[in-house]
């Protein structure tokens, strides 16, 4: 046997064996998976459905049509674009399409929970190119609206990012769309982390009070490692060539031929999370967020208490002390329990030596765990916090 396949049944076991709670892992269906293994990996496919610069594509048309249409549906938008490469890349569509260089954008900051293409300074295209404004949380980790309205007021910026990649709580859309509609600005709801708790029914919709939504369609989604970028009516009534910018930035402005195979396991996917089975397990999700919550809190009794941020959804952030979050993470690992460090609100220490970790409960609530289990581990992840 070829030595990256031993290596792929390895990482095969470990899967089986070991427990997930990094929020943005999940496992996807045997039906996704045959999709992203098909000859769909063949295809050259540049250009549009019924647009495309190489012939043979009749049949390619078909498959991203129907992932478009089941997008479309599931998300409740106008428009979908389903071939950015990952959820960066369409982030970088929108920026590209809809904001000239050196004007102003606003997103989270990356320290409280927000994402690296939201504007961070000086390392990503988003904040080299931009001028990036951030907006920050208060102690317990929550966005302050009084002060983004503030901080948007006086900078005036002509894209808003409402999204996030480690905040435990819920996002207030209609204050968000508020806060954008008093200065003109586009509003992007990047919902990469929370889109499977949206469609299922337990986070609350941002479509009606933005006009883009980006998302990748793995994470909650249990979807392939693709992303999307949609129009909303409301974007479309402010702007009626959005749908037209966003497809020429992704292609050709920053990508080649979409991968046409993803796509195809975007469409399967879509499909499960339209079923009502899928608005079970997002329900589970967040009850076995709570659950591990619980555990981590009553695991810590008798020690020093656990500062936990959150949740309200499917994630939380736990400080582990000054600068502990990967000597606890590496300590988790030894034991079978996979999470990430991660930087904690206003953290002292740095991202190479955060003071948090990040868990959450959607990979192993595919695996079929209940709140038993998450109380079950949270308490076990206590004890090795305490160094029990």
């Amino acid at each position: 046997m070829d030595k990256i396949f031993e290596l792929i049944e390895k990482e095969e076991e470990q899967q089986k064996e070991l427990v997930y709670l990094i929020p943005s892992e999940n496992f996807i269906s045997e039906n996704v998976k045959k999709a992203l293994g098909s000859d769909l990996s063949n295809k050259y496919a540049e250009g549009y459905v019924g647009k495309r610069y190489y012939q043979g594509n009749k049949i390619i048309d078909e498959i991203e049509q129907l992932a478009i249409d089941r997008g479309k549906k599931l998300f409740g938008v106008e428009y979908l674009n389903v071939q950015p490469y990952s959820g960066s890349p369409a982030n970088g569509a929108v920026l590209m399409g809809l904001v000239n260089p050196g004007k102003t954008i606003c997103g989270l900051k990356l320290s409280s929970g927000g994402h690296l293409t939201h504007g961070h300074p000086n390392i990503t295209f988003s904040g080299k190119f931009f001028n990036s404004v951030q907006y920050d949380v208060n102690d317990e980790g929550k966005i302050e609206y009084n002060k983004l309205y503030q901080l948007v007021d006086q900078t005036r910026p002509k894209l808003i990012f409402a999204g996030t990649t480690a905040y435990p709580w819920i996002l207030d859309w209609k204050k968000f769309g508020e806060i954008a509609n008093s200065v003109g600005a586009y509003l992007v709801a990047d919902i990469s982390h929370i889109a499977g708790l949206i469609v299922g029914g337990v986070h609350p919709d941002p479509v009606p009070f933005v006009d883009i939504i980006t998302s990748t369609t793995h994470k909650t989604l249990r979807g392939p490692r693709g992303a999307i970028i949609g129009v909303t009516k409301k974007g479309l009534d402010k702007n009626a060539n959005l749908t037209k910018l966003i497809d020429r930035a992704v292609f050709p402005g920053l990508q080649g031929g979409p991968h046409m195979a993803t796509i195809a396991a975007m469409a399967v996917a879509f499909e499960e999370d339209a079923l009502p089975e899928f608005k079970l397990y997002a329900k589970q999700i967040v009850k076995n967020a709570q659950a591990l919550k619980i555990g981590l809190i009553e695991g810590a009794q008798g020690f020093a208490p656990i500062h936990i941020f959150g949740t309200e959804n499917h994630l939380m952030v736990v400080d582990v002390g000054f600068e502990k979050g990967k000597e606890v993470a590496v300590k988790l690992e030894e034991k079978g329990i996979i999470v990430n460090a991660n930087t904690i609100p206003h953290d002292k220490g740095s991202p190479f030596k955060p003071s948090g970790i990040r868990i959450g409960s959607p990979a192993m609530t595919t695996r079929g765990w209940k709140e038993k289990e998450f109380a079950d581990i949270g308490q076990k992840i206590a004890n090795i916090i305490n160094n029990q």
